[in-house]
């Protein structure tokens, strides 16, 4: 249980109310508890009155003890379910208490870690580890914690009465509990294997259902739903046969728990009588040790549950230790504020993608100057973007330095860098949102004027303005409602409202026409002026009216200058010119 170590400065944190917990939960013990010795009382009264030959006692006194004895009976279970039911106010309460700042703590790590780890890691997973595997947690920190400290508690006052009754009763009525351990420990080493097992296979459904979800246009455009359908059915039928197996070995526990109550009341039935036979024990003792053991049950019988609900928290808090135990690969070790210019310089700067090993660039060296324009162009995988994702920090270089006004980007306040830099994706992703919300995500006060201003150099406004709610208009999921191209321009607002003072636009114009492209050029540069951008396209024509380009290829500068100079090399920009020139004219 090694893993659930780490839970315990939450314990601490929330320690005034889980002491306040036990208290109640030792109040409630001992009223269930304390009635048993007034039945036995009373039994051992009748008893003595219905087999004395002598006159009856005075039957006032009688039925007055015997209603005292009643009265300690029938209200002592109502002041220990008043205590019990202050003992889930005050565990359960924390537990849920607990479960809010891990699940906060886990979002927080998630906010930290690198653009690298999220690449390599499936969504379904991730969200199991905050869903579910918490929520196994929880349980275990409620009602596991809260029972584990009854049973234990009720067990010693139990025991403790059973003792000062008859300890030779006592030690043949718990005779069979060690046999009951051993048990115990043996099936819970096989439940926590069998729980990661099963654990795992509900992370691979989950991650497999969230592919399917987003990739659903391309299910239905191939015709692939039986094929899908079939795939999860195999998936869904592995996690079934994974949990029927771990179901079927934690379903041994409560007949066990059972079987071992059913024995002792079998010694306590032949022990008792042989003691009583022989005058040592009186039948109310008997009748008090049948009513302990009565009360054991459910405790006992929740043994089981109670060790499947700290297995199942033990492989789920070490999935979510071994989350957290991943540090943080970009850190932000400056907090200064100071202007930003935007020049930018990379010398000899490499890198290699980790999950694929592609070198995307490879000692590439280049010099831009605040204010300037300049745009990437080269063929698919030659280190454009890769380009892009270094400016934002987004990812480490494995060498070489990249500076940001003469200071390596590393030295840098690297909220400051972000918070001045308008960063369109390649993949223009919007949140479930209105649009008005998706374009003003960067600003923190927006007012529609700002948000309609911006719309409009990105050409998206009249779109907008056709839609029934207009600015108010939920875009769905990843702004599925939108077509790609107005998924790209309302990208472009977003970056554009932030009045950053460097723009990169990572092929963010590929979805709209030519023309529609070259107008948001026009605009872009309008509002760009004396602010370095970086364009990254595949287009010719959001090159040709740029201070320079740069051409890639195999993560190397291949080409470098101005559009004219270019077109007089005859290289790769000058044979791509060319094509895209004729297939516009044809």
């Amino acid at each position: 249980m090694s893993a659930l170590k780490t839970l315990n400065p939450y314990f601490y944190k929330h320690k005034k109310l889980l002491l306040l917990g036990v208290i109640f939960i030792i109040l409630s013990n001992f009223f269930a508890v304390y009635p048993v010795k007034f039945v036995g009382y009373a039994i051992n009264i009748i008893a003595e009155t219905l087999n004395t030959d002598e006159q009856l006692p005075d039957k006032d006194k009688l039925f007055k003890q015997l209603l005292f004895y009643g009265g300690i009976i029938v209200l002592a279970p109502v002041i220990s379910g008043v205590m019990k039911f202050y003992m889930r106010q005050t565990i359960i309460v924390a537990s849920r208490r607990i479960e809010f700042e891990l699940k906060n703590n886990i979002y927080k790590h998630y906010q930290t870690l690198s653009f690298s780890f999220f690449k390599k890691s499936k969504i379904g997973d991730l969200m199991n580890r905050i869903s579910e595997d918490v929520a196994n947690v929880r349980q275990y920190l409620g009602p596991g914690v809260m029972y584990s400290i009854n049973m234990a508690v009720m067990l010693i006052v139990i025991l403790i009465y059973m003792l000062l009754s008859d300890p030779i009763m006592t030690a043949y009525a718990l005779f069979p509990l060690p046999f009951l351990s051993y048990f115990i420990y043996r099936q819970s080493t096989v439940i926590n294997k069998k729980t990661k097992i099963v654990q795992g296979k509900q992370s691979e459904l989950s991650s497999f259902v969230q592919d399917s979800f987003s990739g659903i246009r391309v299910i239905k455009s191939f015709t692939k739903e039986e094929y899908i359908i079939s795939k999860y059915a195999a998936k869904s039928n592995e996690y079934r046969e994974k949990s029927l197996s771990l179901a079927t070995t934690e379903a041994f526990f409560s007949p066990l728990m059972l079987l071992i109550i059913g024995l002792s009341n079998l010694f306590i039935l032949y022990i008792g009588g042989q003691r009583y036979i022989t005058g040592k024990i009186n039948v109310g003792t008997i009748t008090d040790f049948f009513l302990y053991l009565n009360i054991l049950i459910w405790p006992f019988t929740a043994l089981g549950w109670v060790i499947s609900i700290a297995r199942r928290a033990e492989a789920s808090m070490e999935r979510i230790n071994d989350f957290l135990r991943i540090e943080e690969e970009i850190k932000n070790t400056h907090s200064e504020v100071y202007p930003i210019k935007g020049a930018i310089r990379f010398e000899n700067v490499s890198y290699t993608y980790p999950n694929t090993g592609i070198k995307a660039l490879d000692t590439v060296s280049f010099e831009i100057n605040p204010g300037e324009t300049v745009v990437f162009m080269g063929k698919t995988g030659s280190g454009k973007s890769t380009v892009a994702l270094l400016l934002e920090r987004l990812i480490e270089p494995d060498s070489g330095t990249i500076y940001i006004d003469d200071k390596p980007l590393q030295e840098h306040n690297l909220e400051l860098v972000r918070n001045k830099t308008g960063y369109v994706p390649q993949e223009s992703f919007l949140f479930s949102d209105t649009i008005f919300n998706n374009i003003a995500y960067g600003v923190e006060y927006p007012t529609l004027e700002q948000v309609i201003k911006y719309a409009k150099q990105a050409e998206i406004h009249s779109n907008i303005m056709g839609f029934k709610e207009q600015y108010r208009t939920e875009v769905g999921e990843r702004g599925i409602t939108l077509s790609g191209g107005q998924k790209q321009r309302i990208s472009i607002s977003r970056a554009l409202i932030k009045n950053p003072v460097l723009f990169l636009f990572d092929d963010s114009l590929s979805a709209v026409d030519t023309e529609t492209e070259e107008k948001i050029l026009a605009n872009i540069k309008s509002e760009t002026n004396n602010r370095t951008t970086v364009i990254i396209t595949h287009r010719v024509s959001s090159a040709k009216n740029s201070d320079r380009i740069i051409v890639l290829e195999g993560g190397r500068i291949k080409e470098a200058g101005s559009h004219k100079e270019l077109l007089a090399t005859g290289g790769f920009y000058s044979e791509s010119y060319k094509k895209q020139i004729t297939e516009k004219q044809s």
